[in-house]
Protein backbone atom coordinates (compact mmCIF):
# COMPACT_ATOMS: atom_id res chain seq x y z
CA UNK A 1 0.00 0.00 0.00
CA UNK A 2 1.68 3.67 -1.06
CA UNK A 3 1.45 5.78 2.11
CA UNK A 4 -0.61 8.65 0.00
CA UNK A 5 -3.60 9.89 0.45
CA UNK A 6 -3.91 8.40 -3.64
CA UNK A 7 -3.26 5.20 -1.87
CA UNK A 8 -2.77 1.63 -3.38
CA UNK A 9 -4.58 -0.83 -1.95
CA UNK A 10 -3.14 -3.73 -4.30
CA UNK A 11 -0.21 -4.09 -6.59
CA UNK A 12 -0.48 -2.32 -9.43
CA UNK A 13 -0.19 -4.54 -12.69
CA UNK A 14 1.46 -3.37 -15.94
CA UNK A 15 -1.79 -4.31 -17.63
CA UNK A 16 -3.95 -1.96 -15.53
CA UNK A 17 -1.19 1.16 -16.43
CA UNK A 18 0.03 1.01 -19.91
CA UNK A 19 -1.79 2.39 -23.29
CA UNK A 20 -2.51 -0.82 -25.33
CA UNK A 21 -4.14 -0.84 -29.06
CA UNK A 22 -3.26 -3.61 -30.86
CA UNK A 23 -3.16 -1.45 -34.33
CA UNK A 24 -0.84 1.04 -32.61
CA UNK A 25 2.85 0.86 -33.63
CA UNK A 26 5.21 1.54 -30.93
CA UNK A 27 6.14 5.27 -29.76
CA UNK A 28 9.01 6.51 -31.08
CA UNK A 29 11.83 7.60 -28.93
CA UNK A 30 12.43 11.09 -27.79
CA UNK A 31 15.17 13.39 -26.80
CA UNK A 32 16.11 12.17 -23.51
CA UNK A 33 17.04 15.43 -20.40
CA UNK A 34 20.61 15.08 -19.92
CA UNK A 35 22.32 14.41 -16.74
CA UNK A 36 24.05 18.14 -16.41
CA UNK A 37 20.28 19.08 -16.68
CA UNK A 38 18.41 16.31 -14.35
CA UNK A 39 21.26 16.22 -11.92
CA UNK A 40 20.90 17.30 -8.14
CA UNK A 41 23.59 18.94 -6.17
CA UNK A 42 24.09 16.29 -3.70
CA UNK A 43 24.40 18.63 -0.34
CA UNK A 44 20.80 20.37 -1.63
CA UNK A 45 19.40 16.86 -2.34
CA UNK A 46 20.34 15.94 0.92
CA UNK A 47 18.91 18.19 2.42
CA UNK A 48 15.44 18.66 0.83
CA UNK A 49 15.34 14.94 1.11
CA UNK A 50 15.29 14.67 4.83
CA UNK A 51 12.90 17.80 4.87
CA UNK A 52 10.49 15.92 2.97
CA UNK A 53 11.00 12.75 4.89
CA UNK A 54 9.71 14.83 8.02
CA UNK A 55 7.06 16.15 6.23
CA UNK A 56 5.73 12.61 4.69
CA UNK A 57 6.35 11.37 8.25
CA UNK A 58 3.23 13.65 9.45
CA UNK A 59 1.93 13.35 6.51
CA UNK A 60 1.91 8.90 7.03
CA UNK A 61 0.77 9.20 10.12
CA UNK A 62 -2.33 11.43 9.69
CA UNK A 63 -2.91 8.42 6.80
CA UNK A 64 -3.12 6.23 9.71
CA UNK A 65 -5.50 7.73 11.56
CA UNK A 66 -8.19 8.22 9.56
CA UNK A 67 -8.06 4.44 8.15
CA UNK A 68 -8.99 3.55 11.49
CA UNK A 69 -12.29 5.22 10.64
CA UNK A 70 -14.48 6.22 14.01
CA UNK A 71 -12.06 4.08 15.58
CA UNK A 72 -11.65 0.71 17.45
CA UNK A 73 -14.76 1.05 19.23
CA UNK A 74 -17.24 1.54 16.22
CA UNK A 75 -15.35 -0.91 14.18
CA UNK A 76 -15.91 -3.79 16.80
CA UNK A 77 -19.71 -3.19 16.88
CA UNK A 78 -19.46 -3.63 12.85
CA UNK A 79 -17.56 -6.55 12.96
CA UNK A 80 -19.93 -8.07 15.35
CA UNK A 81 -22.62 -7.53 12.85
CA UNK A 82 -20.99 -9.38 10.13
CA UNK A 83 -19.88 -6.00 8.07
CA UNK A 84 -16.29 -4.98 6.82
CA UNK A 85 -14.87 -1.77 7.05
CA UNK A 86 -15.19 0.56 3.91
CA UNK A 87 -11.41 -0.23 2.66
CA UNK A 88 -12.34 -3.89 3.21
CA UNK A 89 -15.34 -3.68 1.18
CA UNK A 90 -13.41 -2.10 -1.98
CA UNK A 91 -10.58 -4.24 -1.07
CA UNK A 92 -13.21 -7.10 -2.04
CA UNK A 93 -14.70 -5.59 -5.17
CA UNK A 94 -11.94 -5.11 -6.69
CA UNK A 95 -10.00 -7.44 -9.43
CA UNK A 96 -6.92 -9.29 -8.13
CA UNK A 97 -3.75 -7.39 -7.84
CA UNK A 98 -5.16 -4.06 -9.60
CA UNK A 99 -4.66 -0.53 -8.09
CA UNK A 100 -6.98 1.44 -6.70
CA UNK A 101 -6.85 5.51 -6.33
CA UNK A 102 -8.08 6.33 -3.34
CA UNK A 103 -9.01 10.21 -3.22
CA UNK A 104 -9.13 13.04 -1.05
CA UNK A 105 -8.29 10.96 2.27
CA UNK A 106 -7.87 13.55 4.50
CA UNK A 107 -10.71 15.16 3.90
CA UNK A 108 -12.34 17.13 6.73
CA UNK A 109 -8.94 17.17 8.37
CA UNK A 110 -9.22 19.33 11.03
CA UNK A 111 -12.73 20.79 10.16
CA UNK A 112 -15.20 19.92 12.97
CA UNK A 113 -13.41 19.66 16.22
CA UNK A 114 -16.45 21.04 18.09
CA UNK A 115 -18.30 17.88 17.01
CA UNK A 116 -14.85 15.49 16.93
CA UNK A 117 -12.97 14.67 14.29
CA UNK A 118 -14.52 13.14 10.64
CA UNK A 119 -11.81 10.63 9.18
CA UNK A 120 -11.63 10.94 5.32
CA UNK A 121 -14.53 12.98 5.59
CA UNK A 122 -16.97 10.32 6.03
CA UNK A 123 -16.49 8.43 2.97
CA UNK A 124 -14.17 6.49 0.87
CA UNK A 125 -13.96 7.82 -2.74
CA UNK A 126 -11.57 6.39 -5.54
CA UNK A 127 -11.30 4.48 -8.99
CA UNK A 128 -10.28 0.94 -9.71
CA UNK A 129 -10.73 -1.90 -11.64
CA UNK A 130 -13.83 -4.16 -11.25
CA UNK A 131 -13.93 -7.09 -13.41
CA UNK A 132 -11.96 -5.20 -15.91
CA UNK A 133 -13.86 -1.91 -16.15
CA UNK A 134 -12.73 1.39 -14.86
CA UNK A 135 -14.91 2.14 -11.36
CA UNK A 136 -15.67 5.07 -9.68
CA UNK A 137 -16.40 3.69 -6.10
CA UNK A 138 -17.96 5.61 -3.22
CA UNK A 139 -18.19 4.13 0.20
CA UNK A 140 -19.84 5.62 3.36
CA UNK A 141 -18.19 4.41 7.00
CA UNK A 142 -20.38 3.61 9.18
CA UNK A 143 -17.97 3.76 11.82
CA UNK A 144 -18.31 7.60 11.37
CA UNK A 145 -20.90 9.22 13.50
CA UNK A 146 -23.12 6.38 11.66
CA UNK A 147 -22.05 7.27 7.96
CA UNK A 148 -23.93 10.46 8.34
CA UNK A 149 -23.33 12.98 5.72
CA UNK A 150 -20.87 16.54 7.01
CA UNK A 151 -21.21 19.29 4.57
CA UNK A 152 -17.64 17.77 3.69
CA UNK A 153 -19.26 14.33 2.80
CA UNK A 154 -21.59 15.55 0.51
CA UNK A 155 -18.63 17.92 -1.29
CA UNK A 156 -16.79 14.20 -1.43
CA UNK A 157 -19.53 12.55 -3.05
CA UNK A 158 -19.88 15.39 -5.50
CA UNK A 159 -16.56 15.58 -6.19
CA UNK A 160 -16.77 11.77 -6.90
CA UNK A 161 -19.42 12.01 -9.44
CA UNK A 162 -17.88 14.85 -11.21
CA UNK A 163 -15.12 12.77 -11.80
CA UNK A 164 -17.26 9.91 -12.87
CA UNK A 165 -19.27 12.22 -15.18
CA UNK A 166 -16.09 13.90 -16.35
CA UNK A 167 -14.36 11.04 -17.43
CA UNK A 168 -17.42 8.56 -18.32
CA UNK A 169 -16.92 5.83 -15.29
CA UNK A 170 -19.36 3.81 -14.21
CA UNK A 171 -19.69 4.24 -10.46
CA UNK A 172 -20.98 1.68 -7.73
CA UNK A 173 -22.19 2.67 -4.15
CA UNK A 174 -21.31 1.50 -1.12
CA UNK A 175 -24.69 2.73 1.20
CA UNK A 176 -24.46 2.17 4.48
CA UNK A 177 -25.81 5.49 6.13
CA UNK A 178 -27.60 7.35 7.82
CA UNK A 179 -28.26 10.52 5.89
CA UNK A 180 -27.66 13.83 6.67
CA UNK A 181 -25.93 14.52 10.06
CA UNK A 182 -29.02 16.94 11.20
CA UNK A 183 -27.16 19.11 13.10
CA UNK A 184 -25.82 20.92 10.61
CA UNK A 185 -28.67 20.37 7.99
CA UNK A 186 -28.98 24.40 6.70
CA UNK A 187 -25.31 23.29 5.22
CA UNK A 188 -26.23 19.88 4.13
CA UNK A 189 -29.80 20.03 2.46
CA UNK A 190 -31.24 23.05 0.71
CA UNK A 191 -28.93 24.57 -1.33
CA UNK A 192 -27.74 23.64 -5.19
CA UNK A 193 -24.29 21.73 -4.21
CA UNK A 194 -25.97 19.84 -0.83
CA UNK A 195 -27.19 16.59 -0.62
CA UNK A 196 -30.00 16.64 -3.30
CA UNK A 197 -27.49 17.30 -5.71
CA UNK A 198 -26.13 13.67 -5.42
CA UNK A 199 -29.39 12.17 -6.38
CA UNK A 200 -29.90 14.92 -9.75
CA UNK A 201 -26.54 13.61 -10.72
CA UNK A 202 -27.53 10.18 -10.14
CA UNK A 203 -30.25 10.52 -13.06
CA UNK A 204 -28.20 12.54 -15.21
CA UNK A 205 -25.57 10.25 -15.51
CA UNK A 206 -28.19 7.21 -16.15
CA UNK A 207 -29.41 9.11 -18.70
CA UNK A 208 -26.17 9.39 -20.21
CA UNK A 209 -25.49 5.69 -20.09
CA UNK A 210 -22.83 6.04 -16.91
CA UNK A 211 -24.05 2.99 -15.20
CA UNK A 212 -25.35 3.62 -11.43
CA UNK A 213 -25.02 0.30 -8.97
CA UNK A 214 -26.32 0.89 -5.23
CA UNK A 215 -25.27 -2.13 -2.64
CA UNK A 216 -27.03 -1.36 0.43
CA UNK A 217 -24.59 -2.54 3.10
CA UNK A 218 -26.13 -1.16 6.18
CA UNK A 219 -28.94 1.84 7.13
CA UNK A 220 -30.64 3.95 4.07
CA UNK A 221 -32.94 6.46 5.76
CA UNK A 222 -34.45 9.31 4.43
CA UNK A 223 -33.11 11.27 1.48
CA UNK A 224 -30.16 8.68 1.56
CA UNK A 225 -32.94 6.01 -0.01
CA UNK A 226 -32.96 7.72 -3.07
CA UNK A 227 -29.42 6.44 -3.72
CA UNK A 228 -30.95 2.35 -3.99
CA UNK A 229 -33.89 3.99 -5.46
CA UNK A 230 -32.32 6.14 -7.87
CA UNK A 231 -29.56 3.53 -9.16
CA UNK A 232 -30.12 1.60 -12.26
CA UNK A 233 -29.62 -2.20 -10.42
CA UNK A 234 -29.07 -2.55 -6.58
CA UNK A 235 -28.21 -4.97 -4.51
CA UNK A 236 -29.14 -5.41 -0.99
CA UNK A 237 -27.73 -7.54 2.05
CA UNK A 238 -30.53 -9.93 4.32
CA UNK A 239 -31.00 -8.73 7.61
CA UNK A 240 -28.78 -5.82 7.28
CA UNK A 241 -29.57 -3.17 4.69
CA UNK A 242 -32.72 -1.38 5.36
CA UNK A 243 -34.39 1.17 2.71
CA UNK A 244 -36.63 3.46 3.98
CA UNK A 245 -38.13 7.17 3.76
CA UNK A 246 -38.16 7.52 7.57
CA UNK A 247 -37.61 4.69 10.07
CA UNK A 248 -39.28 2.89 12.76
CA UNK A 249 -39.67 5.99 15.35
CA UNK A 250 -40.78 8.54 12.90
CA UNK A 251 -43.29 6.13 11.16
CA UNK A 252 -44.84 5.73 15.08
CA UNK A 253 -44.14 9.71 15.63
CA UNK A 254 -46.04 11.05 12.22
CA UNK A 255 -48.78 8.01 12.02
CA UNK A 256 -49.05 6.01 15.50
CA UNK A 257 -48.23 2.42 13.11
CA UNK A 258 -45.44 0.46 15.16
CA UNK A 259 -42.89 -1.23 12.55
CA UNK A 260 -39.90 -3.24 12.58
CA UNK A 261 -36.95 -1.41 10.28
CA UNK A 262 -36.91 -5.41 8.64
CA UNK A 263 -40.63 -4.86 7.83
CA UNK A 264 -40.75 -1.49 6.98
CA UNK A 265 -37.55 -1.46 5.09
CA UNK A 266 -35.82 -4.80 5.03
CA UNK A 267 -34.03 -6.84 2.16
CA UNK A 268 -36.40 -9.66 1.99
CA UNK A 269 -39.17 -7.00 1.65
CA UNK A 270 -37.64 -4.73 -1.15
CA UNK A 271 -36.43 -7.80 -3.09
CA UNK A 272 -39.69 -9.62 -2.85
CA UNK A 273 -42.40 -7.15 -2.35
CA UNK A 274 -42.15 -3.50 -3.30
CA UNK A 275 -39.61 -3.89 -6.21
CA UNK A 276 -37.05 -1.35 -4.83
CA UNK A 277 -34.21 -3.69 -5.00
CA UNK A 278 -32.97 -6.08 -7.63
CA UNK A 279 -31.05 -8.53 -5.79
CA UNK A 280 -30.81 -10.27 -1.77
CA UNK A 281 -27.27 -11.60 -0.71
CA UNK A 282 -27.59 -12.99 2.11
CA UNK A 283 -23.80 -11.44 3.07
CA UNK A 284 -22.22 -8.96 2.83
CA UNK A 285 -19.10 -10.84 0.75
CA UNK A 286 -22.21 -12.47 -1.12
CA UNK A 287 -23.51 -8.76 -2.07
CA UNK A 288 -19.94 -7.64 -2.99
CA UNK A 289 -19.51 -11.03 -5.48
CA UNK A 290 -23.07 -9.96 -7.35
CA UNK A 291 -21.99 -6.31 -7.34
CA UNK A 292 -18.85 -7.71 -9.56
CA UNK A 293 -21.60 -9.76 -11.76
CA UNK A 294 -23.12 -6.51 -12.40
CA UNK A 295 -20.42 -4.46 -13.56
CA UNK A 296 -19.34 -7.58 -15.75
CA UNK A 297 -22.77 -7.34 -17.48
CA UNK A 298 -22.43 -3.35 -18.15
CA UNK A 299 -21.12 -3.87 -21.67
CA UNK A 300 -18.56 -1.10 -21.55
CA UNK A 301 -15.51 -3.33 -21.34
CA UNK A 302 -14.88 -3.68 -25.14
CA UNK A 303 -16.41 -0.55 -26.15
CA UNK A 304 -15.35 2.47 -24.35
CA UNK A 305 -12.79 1.16 -22.07
CA UNK A 306 -10.58 -1.45 -24.56
CA UNK A 307 -10.79 1.28 -27.42
CA UNK A 308 -9.32 4.02 -25.29
CA UNK A 309 -7.10 3.29 -23.52
CA UNK A 310 -6.33 0.09 -20.96
CA UNK A 311 -5.02 -3.23 -21.81
CA UNK A 312 -7.16 -5.79 -19.95
CA UNK A 313 -5.92 -9.18 -18.36
CA UNK A 314 -7.33 -11.98 -20.63
CA UNK A 315 -8.69 -9.30 -23.27
CA UNK A 316 -8.39 -9.53 -27.18
CA UNK A 317 -6.91 -6.33 -27.60
CA UNK A 318 -3.67 -7.78 -28.50
CA UNK A 319 -0.17 -6.75 -27.32
CA UNK A 320 0.92 -3.85 -25.82
CA UNK A 321 2.83 -0.61 -26.04
CA UNK A 322 6.12 -1.37 -23.75
CA UNK A 323 7.11 1.39 -21.59
CA UNK A 324 10.45 2.18 -20.61
CA UNK A 325 11.21 3.45 -17.22
CA UNK A 326 12.61 6.90 -16.50
CA UNK A 327 16.60 7.41 -16.18
CA UNK A 328 16.40 8.55 -12.79
CA UNK A 329 15.09 7.30 -10.09
CA UNK A 330 11.31 8.65 -8.71
CA UNK A 331 12.08 8.35 -5.71
CA UNK A 332 14.69 11.26 -6.05
CA UNK A 333 11.51 13.55 -6.11
CA UNK A 334 11.57 13.79 -2.76
CA UNK A 335 15.34 15.47 -2.94
CA UNK A 336 14.79 17.81 -6.17
CA UNK A 337 13.26 21.21 -4.63
CA UNK A 338 15.55 23.44 -2.31
CA UNK A 339 14.10 23.67 0.86
CA UNK A 340 13.88 27.26 0.91
CA UNK A 341 11.46 27.57 -2.32
CA UNK A 342 12.58 31.35 -3.55
CA UNK A 343 16.14 29.69 -4.43
CA UNK A 344 15.66 28.75 -8.33
CA UNK A 345 15.58 25.25 -9.83
CA UNK A 346 14.77 23.40 -13.28
CA UNK A 347 11.45 21.89 -13.38
CA UNK A 348 12.73 19.70 -15.70
CA UNK A 349 14.80 17.60 -12.73
CA UNK A 350 11.04 16.53 -11.99
CA UNK A 351 10.27 16.04 -15.86
CA UNK A 352 13.18 13.87 -15.70
CA UNK A 353 12.11 11.23 -13.02
CA UNK A 354 7.89 11.52 -14.43
CA UNK A 355 8.30 10.38 -17.85
CA UNK A 356 9.01 7.36 -19.72
CA UNK A 357 12.91 6.89 -20.33
CA UNK A 358 13.07 10.34 -19.25
CA UNK A 359 12.35 11.46 -23.08
CA UNK A 360 11.06 15.03 -23.65
CA UNK A 361 10.91 16.91 -26.54
CA UNK A 362 10.54 20.52 -25.82
CA UNK A 363 8.71 22.87 -27.52
CA UNK A 364 9.96 26.46 -27.78
CA UNK A 365 12.91 25.64 -25.39
CA UNK A 366 14.72 29.53 -26.31
CA UNK A 367 11.73 31.39 -25.98
CA UNK A 368 9.26 31.95 -22.83
CA UNK A 369 12.13 30.34 -20.68
CA UNK A 370 10.02 30.72 -17.22
CA UNK A 371 7.78 27.99 -18.72
CA UNK A 372 8.53 25.01 -19.39
CA UNK A 373 6.49 22.94 -22.58
CA UNK A 374 6.89 20.02 -24.31
CA UNK A 375 5.35 16.19 -25.17
CA UNK A 376 6.34 13.01 -23.54
CA UNK A 377 4.88 9.66 -22.33
CA UNK A 378 4.14 8.57 -19.28
CA UNK A 379 3.13 4.48 -18.88
CA UNK A 380 3.02 4.72 -22.42
CA UNK A 381 0.25 7.43 -23.05
CA UNK A 382 0.89 10.46 -25.37
CA UNK A 383 1.12 14.14 -22.94
CA UNK A 384 1.63 17.55 -22.99
CA UNK A 385 3.42 19.31 -20.08
CA UNK A 386 3.12 22.46 -18.94
CA UNK A 387 5.52 23.43 -15.85
CA UNK A 388 6.47 26.51 -14.36
CA UNK A 389 10.19 27.84 -14.45
CA UNK A 390 9.97 31.04 -12.41
CA UNK A 391 7.01 33.63 -12.88
CA UNK A 392 4.99 33.96 -15.97
CA UNK A 393 6.37 36.64 -17.94
CA UNK A 394 4.24 38.25 -21.32
CA UNK A 395 5.97 35.30 -23.26
CA UNK A 396 6.27 32.43 -21.13
CA UNK A 397 1.92 33.13 -21.32
CA UNK A 398 2.11 33.52 -25.09
CA UNK A 399 3.98 29.96 -25.00
CA UNK A 400 2.00 28.34 -22.88
CA UNK A 401 -1.45 28.86 -24.64
CA UNK A 402 0.10 28.20 -28.14
CA UNK A 403 1.37 24.46 -26.51
CA UNK A 404 -2.33 24.33 -25.26
CA UNK A 405 -3.83 24.82 -28.20
CA UNK A 406 -1.26 22.65 -29.96
CA UNK A 407 -2.50 19.85 -27.46
CA UNK A 408 -6.27 20.50 -27.95
CA UNK A 409 -6.02 20.38 -31.94
CA UNK A 410 -4.04 17.10 -30.99
CA UNK A 411 -5.88 15.75 -28.58
CA UNK A 412 -3.52 15.76 -26.28
CA UNK A 413 -4.19 15.56 -22.56
CA UNK A 414 -2.19 17.74 -20.63
CA UNK A 415 -0.09 17.72 -17.15
CA UNK A 416 0.24 21.06 -15.51
CA UNK A 417 3.53 20.95 -13.34
CA UNK A 418 2.53 23.94 -10.52
CA UNK A 419 5.51 26.46 -8.57
CA UNK A 420 3.84 29.75 -9.73
CA UNK A 421 3.90 33.19 -7.48
CA UNK A 422 2.37 34.67 -10.57
CA UNK A 423 2.48 36.80 -13.54
CA UNK A 424 5.22 39.83 -13.19
CA UNK A 425 4.17 43.37 -12.75
CA UNK A 426 5.21 46.37 -12.75
CA UNK A 427 4.79 49.62 -15.50
CA UNK A 428 7.16 48.35 -18.03
CA UNK A 429 5.09 44.76 -18.02
CA UNK A 430 2.11 46.57 -17.99
CA UNK A 431 2.86 48.43 -21.39
CA UNK A 432 3.83 45.22 -22.47
CA UNK A 433 0.48 43.91 -22.25
CA UNK A 434 0.84 41.61 -19.51
CA UNK A 435 -2.60 41.56 -18.82
CA UNK A 436 -3.61 41.01 -22.35
CA UNK A 437 -0.98 37.97 -22.76
CA UNK A 438 -1.46 36.45 -19.69
CA UNK A 439 -5.25 36.39 -20.19
CA UNK A 440 -4.75 34.67 -23.11
CA UNK A 441 -2.60 31.20 -21.31
CA UNK A 442 -6.03 32.09 -18.97
CA UNK A 443 -8.50 31.67 -22.24
CA UNK A 444 -6.68 28.68 -23.57
CA UNK A 445 -6.61 26.74 -20.58
CA UNK A 446 -10.09 27.12 -19.65
CA UNK A 447 -11.63 26.10 -22.85
CA UNK A 448 -9.56 23.25 -23.39
CA UNK A 449 -11.42 20.00 -23.49
CA UNK A 450 -8.69 17.47 -23.69
CA UNK A 451 -7.67 15.99 -19.97
CA UNK A 452 -5.89 18.24 -17.86
CA UNK A 453 -3.96 17.13 -14.82
CA UNK A 454 -2.63 19.46 -12.44
CA UNK A 455 0.20 18.71 -9.73
CA UNK A 456 1.11 21.06 -7.42
CA UNK A 457 4.74 20.72 -6.67
CA UNK A 458 5.23 24.11 -5.25
CA UNK A 459 4.06 27.40 -5.20
CA UNK A 460 0.61 28.12 -6.60
CA UNK A 461 -0.15 32.10 -5.59
CA UNK A 462 -2.67 34.62 -7.28
CA UNK A 463 -3.68 34.36 -11.24
CA UNK A 464 -0.63 32.18 -11.75
CA UNK A 465 -3.03 29.56 -10.08
CA UNK A 466 -5.41 30.02 -12.70
CA UNK A 467 -3.24 30.03 -15.88
CA UNK A 468 -1.77 26.89 -14.71
CA UNK A 469 -5.14 24.91 -14.31
CA UNK A 470 -5.97 25.51 -10.27
CA UNK A 471 -8.76 23.78 -9.11
CA UNK A 472 -11.30 26.66 -10.55
CA UNK A 473 -10.75 26.30 -13.80
CA UNK A 474 -11.56 22.33 -13.67
CA UNK A 475 -8.60 19.86 -13.84
CA UNK A 476 -9.73 15.80 -14.13
CA UNK A 477 -7.19 15.48 -11.11
CA UNK A 478 -5.63 18.41 -9.01
CA UNK A 479 -2.88 16.61 -6.51
CA UNK A 480 -0.37 18.37 -4.48
CA UNK A 481 2.69 17.65 -2.70
CA UNK A 482 3.13 17.94 0.99
CA UNK A 483 5.18 20.92 0.97
CA UNK A 484 2.93 22.85 -1.56
CA UNK A 485 1.05 26.46 -0.25
CA UNK A 486 -1.93 27.72 -2.19
CA UNK A 487 -3.16 31.23 -1.88
CA UNK A 488 -3.72 34.29 -2.98
CA UNK A 489 -0.23 35.91 -2.59
CA UNK A 490 2.91 34.86 -0.08
CA UNK A 491 2.28 35.73 3.59
CA UNK A 492 4.82 38.01 3.61
CA UNK A 493 3.54 39.87 0.93
CA UNK A 494 -0.04 39.61 2.38
CA UNK A 495 0.92 41.25 5.06
CA UNK A 496 3.37 44.17 3.64
CA UNK A 497 0.24 44.89 1.44
CA UNK A 498 -1.94 45.71 4.63
CA UNK A 499 1.07 47.25 6.41
CA UNK A 500 1.42 49.91 4.18
CA UNK A 501 -2.43 50.40 3.56
CA UNK A 502 -2.10 51.22 7.49
CA UNK A 503 0.82 53.46 7.43
CA UNK A 504 -0.25 55.46 4.45
CA UNK A 505 -3.64 55.93 7.10
CA UNK A 506 -1.54 56.61 9.93
CA UNK A 507 0.48 59.03 8.15
CA UNK A 508 -1.97 60.78 6.55
CA UNK A 509 -3.71 61.74 9.96
CA UNK A 510 -0.13 62.92 10.87
CA UNK A 511 0.53 60.20 13.16
CA UNK A 512 3.98 57.96 13.09
CA UNK A 513 4.19 54.15 12.95
CA UNK A 514 6.89 52.45 14.53
CA UNK A 515 8.55 49.84 13.23
CA UNK A 516 7.58 47.38 16.23
CA UNK A 517 4.07 48.20 15.50
CA UNK A 518 4.60 47.18 12.06
CA UNK A 519 5.99 44.00 12.80
CA UNK A 520 3.72 43.43 15.46
CA UNK A 521 0.71 44.11 12.71
CA UNK A 522 1.90 41.79 10.31
CA UNK A 523 3.04 39.01 12.64
CA UNK A 524 -1.10 37.71 12.39
CA UNK A 525 -1.21 37.92 8.81
CA UNK A 526 1.73 35.99 7.75
CA UNK A 527 0.67 33.40 10.28
CA UNK A 528 -3.01 33.18 9.20
CA UNK A 529 -1.52 32.80 5.18
CA UNK A 530 0.98 29.74 6.98
CA UNK A 531 -2.27 28.05 7.96
CA UNK A 532 -4.13 28.49 5.37
CA UNK A 533 -2.04 28.13 2.45
CA UNK A 534 -0.73 24.67 3.76
CA UNK A 535 -0.99 21.17 1.93
CA UNK A 536 -3.62 20.24 4.86
CA UNK A 537 -5.60 23.19 5.08
CA UNK A 538 -6.34 22.52 0.75
CA UNK A 539 -7.03 19.07 1.47
CA UNK A 540 -9.00 18.97 3.79
CA UNK A 541 -11.34 21.46 2.07
CA UNK A 542 -10.95 19.50 -1.16
CA UNK A 543 -9.50 22.33 -3.03
CA UNK A 544 -7.21 19.16 -4.24
CA UNK A 545 -7.89 15.60 -5.14
CA UNK A 546 -5.25 14.25 -2.64
CA UNK A 547 -1.95 14.70 -1.03
CA UNK A 548 0.51 12.98 -2.62
CA UNK A 549 4.19 11.60 -2.24
CA UNK A 550 6.58 12.93 -4.43
CA UNK A 551 7.93 9.59 -4.78
CA UNK A 552 4.37 8.81 -6.27
CA UNK A 553 3.49 11.33 -8.49
CA UNK A 554 4.26 8.99 -11.76
CA UNK A 555 2.05 5.74 -10.55
CA UNK A 556 -0.45 8.66 -9.81
CA UNK A 557 -0.40 10.00 -13.11
CA UNK A 558 -0.86 6.93 -14.93
CA UNK A 559 -3.23 6.12 -13.37
CA UNK A 560 -5.37 9.71 -13.73
CA UNK A 561 -4.63 9.47 -17.13
CA UNK A 562 -6.53 6.06 -17.71
CA UNK A 563 -9.21 7.33 -16.08
CA UNK A 564 -9.36 10.73 -17.98
CA UNK A 565 -8.59 9.45 -21.60
CA UNK A 566 -11.55 7.66 -21.52
CA UNK A 567 -13.33 10.97 -22.74
CA UNK A 568 -11.75 13.72 -24.80
CA UNK A 569 -14.38 16.25 -26.26
CA UNK A 570 -13.98 18.74 -29.13
CA UNK A 571 -12.34 22.13 -27.62
CA UNK A 572 -13.63 25.48 -28.91
CA UNK A 573 -12.34 28.91 -27.96
CA UNK A 574 -13.03 32.11 -26.65
CA UNK A 575 -11.98 35.63 -28.10
CA UNK A 576 -8.47 35.93 -27.69
CA UNK A 577 -7.59 39.73 -27.35
CA UNK A 578 -4.75 40.22 -29.37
Amino acid sequence: MLSTTISILRAPTRSLLVRALSTRPPLPSLPPITPLVAGIPKDQYNESYAFQQKLLEEFNGKLATVRLGGGEKYTKLLRSRNKFTPRERINKLLDPNSAFLELSSLAGDGMYEEVGSVPSGGCVTGIGMINNTLTMIVANDPTVKGGTYFPITVKKHLRAQTIAMENNLPCVYLVDSGGAYLPMQSEVFPDVDHFGRIFYNQANMSAKGISQVAVVLGSCTAGGAYVPAMSDETVIVKKNGTIFLAGPPLVKAATGEEVTAEELGGGEMHSKVSGVTDHLAETEQHALEITRDIVANLNIESGRLLNSFSSLPNSSSGSSVEFKEPLYPPEELRGVIPVDQKKPWDVRKIIARVVDGSEFHEFKKDYGTTLVTGFATIHGQRVGIVANNGILFSEASLKGAHFVELCCQRKIPIVFLQNITGFMVGKRFENEGIAKNGAKLVMAVATAKVPKITVIVGNSYGAGNYGMVGRAYSPRFLFTWPNSKTAVMGGEQAAGVLATVKRDGIERGGGEWSAEDEENFKRPTIEKFERESSAYYSTARLWDDGIIDPADTRKVLALSLQAACQNIDETVAGVYRM
